[in-house]
């Protein structure tokens, strides 16, 4: 019996090596299979996917400012009101701006009676211009009769003149005939200074006619520029008028209220915030290494924490953005300087998602998501 426990007592530690060897080849059959597994989903999706948890549901969110200065009357929505485009959000005080419209108005009222003078004195002025031309014919023919008559007395002097050397003339008569030469000379010195006034009298008429034709040339009483600006003027205090009321410039939900009744605040000022929950998108940072193949126009899968993955929105690359967000930060990094250290960047992407799932499911402004892109498709 001794030699038959001899022979027997080697079998467990034989059995032991047998049952490692089997654990060992399962173990490596097992990270094979693991292996190949991997290799056949990093062939068929993994090296077709892109993902990020980096991404943030953003909007055009619309900044709802006074364009006028004025206190505050009433404001008519509060944070977290959903409002329609045109709905009214805050009244302004409109006193200012009513009397401000009121004498826009009269001044327009003004400009349009003084234009009206403008095309009245035109026809004054050009009767004027007429009668200034009758007067310079007068004028000519009192001097062309007054030549006449200096004519006349010089033929009537020197004819006497001649005769008073034969005792044929009086002296007397000679006395006479030089005073009507004398006479006739004053008028036609007279005429000829009566011919310089009525000259001067009508380019004094055609000048005041040419002035205000100036003032109302290729126009008419609404095209009048003086008419024209004080019209723009009068519109430009309607639209302040009208400004008084703030009205929503987007569909959307009031975020951010500012304002409150009695304030006063100033033109350009923040009121509140209409962010557009029906157009939001996904603003996904992906690391630069993971873009080689990404596209614009490319599908994308995405779920958001707050329904979590039971959820899936299905959106499109809609394009890149113009830099890293490094490269627009407030205080960019010093990459010249020697103590540089490589960091991997991030791209923002923005991302548009479909209006149905949308609206199925809402989102608001800032949420998490999860983005993936299927790289597969080169659009």
């Amino acid at each position: 019996m001794s030699e038959t426990l001899t022979v027997t007592a080697p079998l467990p530690q034989t059995d032991n090596a047998a049952k490692r060897k089997k654990l060992f080849l399962a173990l490596g059959g097992a990270v094979a299979l693991s292996a190949a597994a991997y290799g056949a989903y990093w062939t068929l999706v993994a090296s077709h996917h892109v993902t990020t948890d980096n991404a943030y549901v953003a909007a055009e969110i619309a900044q709802v400012t006074p364009s006028i200065s004025a206190n505050v009357r009433a404001v008519k929505v509060v944070d977290t009101q959903a409002v329609k485009r045109g709905d009214v959000l805050v009244e302004l005080d409109d006193t200012d701006a009513r009397l401000a419209l009121e004498q826009a108005e009269a001044e327009l009222a003004r400009a349009e009676r003084k234009v009206k003078g403008y095309l009245a004195s035109d026809d004054g002025l050009q009767a004027q211009v007429s009668a200034r031309d009758a007067e310079l014919l007068r004028a000519k023919a009192q001097l062309s009769s007054a030549q006449s008559d200096l004519d006349r007395t010089k033929i009537d002097l020197d004819r006497r003149q001649a005769l008073a050397k034969s005792g044929s003339v009086s002296g007397e008569e000679l006395t006479h005939a030089k005073t009507a030469y004398d006479t006739a000379k004053s008028a036609l010195d007279a005429a000829k200074a009566a011919l310089a006034q009525a000259e001067a009298n009508k380019l004094a008429a055609q000048g005041s006619l040419k002035a205000n034709q100036t003032l109302t040339a290729n126009t008419t009483v609404d095209t009048n520029p003086e008419v024209a600006l004080a019209r723009a003027k009068r519109n430009q205090a309607r639209v302040d008028l009208e400004r008084t009321v703030i009205r929503a410039p987007i569909d959307g939900v009031v975020a951010k209220r500012q304002v409150q009744v009695g304030q006063r605040i100033q033109s350009g000022a923040q009121l509140m915030s209409v962010v557009p929950l029906q157009q939001v998108h996904v603003d996904a940072n992906f690391k630069e290494v993971q873009l080689e193949k990404v596209r614009v126009g490319q599908p994308v899968t995405l779920h958001s924490d707050i329904y979590g993955s039971d959820v899936v929105y299905h959106g499109k690359v809609v394009g890149f953005s113009g830099g890293s967000g490094s490269a627009f930060s407030l205080i960019p990094a010093q990459n010249a300087t020697g103590n540089w250290i490589k960091v991997v960047q991030r791209l923002p992407l923005r991302v548009e998602l479909d209006p149905a799932e949308l609206k199925a499911h809402p989102l608001q402004v800032g949420l998490s998501m999860t983005a993936t892109i299927d790289t597969a498709s080169n659009l």
